[in-house]
């Protein structure tokens, strides 16, 4: 073996190490990027799957009256033990005027939080229009909110692209919804019972004109009617 040889059959062990270090650099940054929280378009329009609960979970979620209608089209929904209080928050109505987290309260709400810019939220909002129009009334509502910064009049445009004619107009112009909810994911949508607590959630899109989304919706509905969440 010449002296070239040797250096370069030296020189190999050192190449595997950086190689090593710059693919861990990579994989951490791409799990970084893929859970940060949306800066309108910052990160990507989806996030992996919620996980799906631990055997132990499995056991509390018994008395849930979504236990066991997670599946098909909405096995990636993860059934609470119990119902979740959730921090108070705001969100501005269809005529601009600023609402609270109570004005959801007295109902069963699919609360989906959404942007223009995410492909996903773009393909599902149709679905979720049908669910509403289907479902939608007293006892129901599916309150999908745009966190796009100050642009109610490009989400209204979105609605309106999408065929969605079903969806009030809701908004949250300062983008603190998605953090303020602990959302990890666009779209990310929370089933909240009529007292506003969160019985479930669902991070990606999903297929709300399923029939199992309708199947979990009638139970959730039908739990509030009985005084049971």
């Amino acid at each position: 073996m010449n002296a070239s040889n040797k250096r370069k059959h030296a020189a190999s062990p050192a190449k595997y190490v950086i190689a090593a270090g710059i693919a861990a650099i990579a994989g951490f940054a791409t799990v970084y990027w893929s859970l940060a929280p949306s800066d309108n378009g910052s990160s990507p329009a989806s996030a992996p799957e919620t996980a799906e609960p631990s055997a132990q979970d499995e056991e509390v979620v018994t008395g849930s009256p979504l236990q066991g209608l997670n599946t098909g089209a909405m096995s990636a929904f993860v059934v609470r033990p119990k119902p979740l209080s959730l921090p108070d928050f705001s969100f501005d109505g269809p005529d601009g005027t600023k609402e609270t987290a109570a004005a959801l309260k007295g109902k069963v709400v699919l609360l989906n939080i959404w942007a223009t810019w995410c492909v996903p939220c773009r393909e599902e909002m149709p679905q979720l229009d049908a669910l509403q129009a289907e479902l939608g009334g007293e006892g129901f509502e599916v309150a999908a909110i745009n966190i796009d910064k100050n642009g109610a009049e490009k989400a209204k445009r979105f609605l309106e692209e999408t065929g969605a004619e079903n969806l009030a107009l809701y908004t949250d112009p300062t983008g603190k919804l998605f953090a303020k909810l602990k959302a990890v994911g666009m779209p990310t949508t929370l089933l909240l019972n009529a007292e506003g607590e969160e019985m479930g959630r669902l991070v990606g899109p999903a297929d709300w004109a399923s029939p199992e989304a309708k199947k979990l919706i009638e139970a959730a509905i039908a739990a509030s009617e009985n005084g049971a969440s």
